[in-house]
């Protein structure tokens, strides 16, 4: 075991992968010799060379075409995208090529590649810097779409990922690279010095995709979060008091509904929690989801607690993120709701 913020996690795992095999390989802006705007692809350049690890132009588009081509003939390419708001010049290629390349082929090729894309708000980027746009991809049949809230899920899950025949979007949310966020803007920055998911395994080890994970266990209520979000929830059910099942949905597609099914007919309360704006979000069909199959033990209504309905605003971002008084707010509303 180490000691790992998730940029170094992150790095390891593609570092394990780079080593154990030579068809993985790296391409993005700014991922070679500078090491990627987050640093997490430092030294990886130096230590597998520039056909391993190498920058290309401002072109997502191109970026993720060319990856593509790579993975359809027999590499395991994982391109960066700098930031989730630049994907969107590159969606026509994932979704109209990488996610259909094996079953329009009827199986002859397949699509071995993970697209990293840094998400989220929590670091004052304003609007083209701080979007989550996992929903977008959650619609998509043919790709998983996968969501780290911590170092050791991030390097299990993006081994996982990169082992993967089928094409991955791997969200990485960024206000979480250098430590837990627990949604108090003024409070000291915290680490992942000592917090025990900073604990990561060195060498190779998976974490499997669509397994969720139980971050705390109680009889209350559920709470569904993924991402900054399983931080900032722990922290509001602890302030309350609240017992809860708090479940990092760690993977969106391929989704742990068993695990969620089990819970809310548990606990016959659910809450979800994600930053991303509310309609149409991934909430929504997690609630959709919730309802269907636990109807007959729910006691209140579902909540949601998400970002809002509008461009992610700079001057405003503390009230647009789903901080600990809306979070509160929702919970406690959610406890207090007569059955």
């Amino acid at each position: 075991m180490a000691r790992m913020s998730m940029i170094q996690a992150i790095n390891s795992a593609l570092d394990v992968m780079m080593d154990r095999d030579p068809d993985v390989v790296i391409l993005g802006e700014d991922v070679g010799y500078f090491g990627g705007v987050f640093r997490v692809t430092a030294g990886l350049q130096a230590k597998y060379g520039k056909e391993r690890c190498f920058d290309t132009p401002i072109t997502e588009c191109g970026i993720i075409g060319a990856a593509i081509g790579m993975a359809a003939y027999g590499l395991r390419p994982v391109p960066e995208i700098q930031f989730a708001d630049y994907v969107y010049p590159g969606l026509d290629q994932i979704v109209s090529e990488a996610a259909r390349l094996r079953h329009r082929s009827a199986g002859d090729f397949q699509c071995p590649l993970v697209i990293r894309i840094p998400f989220g708000g929590g670091i004052f980027g304003g609007q083209t810097h701080s979007q989550s746009p996992e929903a977008l991809f959650t619609h998509v049949a043919g790709i998983k779409t996968v969501v780290p809230s911590n170092p050791r899920d991030a390097k299990g899950l993006l081994i996982s990922a990169i082992e993967d025949n089928d094409p991955v979007i791997f969200f990485e949310p960024k206000r979480c690279y250098n430590g837990p966020f627990d949604g108090y803007y003024d409070r000291p920055a915290k680490t992942w010095a000592d917090h025990p998911d900073g604990d990561v395994d060195e060498g190779h080890f998976q974490i499997p995709l669509g397994k969720a994970r139980l971050v705390t266990e109680g009889s209350e209520m559920t709470v569904l979060a993924y991402g900054t979000m399983v931080h900032v929830a722990q922290q509001v059910l602890t302030e309350h008091g609240i017992e809860a099942d708090l479940i990092d949905l760690r993977t969106l597609v391929p989704l742990d509904i068993e695990t969620i099914e089990k819970s809310v007919k548990k606990t016959g309360r659910c809450a979800i929690v994600h930053e991303a704006t509310r309609t149409s979000g991934f909430g929504a069909e997690l609630a959709a989801l919730v309802q269907e199959r636990c109807f007959y033990h729910l006691e209140a209504p579902i909540e949601r607690v998400t970002g809002f309905d509008t461009p992610y605003p700079h001057s405003l971002e503390w009230s647009y993120f789903p901080g600990p008084i809306r979070i509160g707010e929702a919970l406690e509303r959610l406890a207090g709701a007569e059955a």
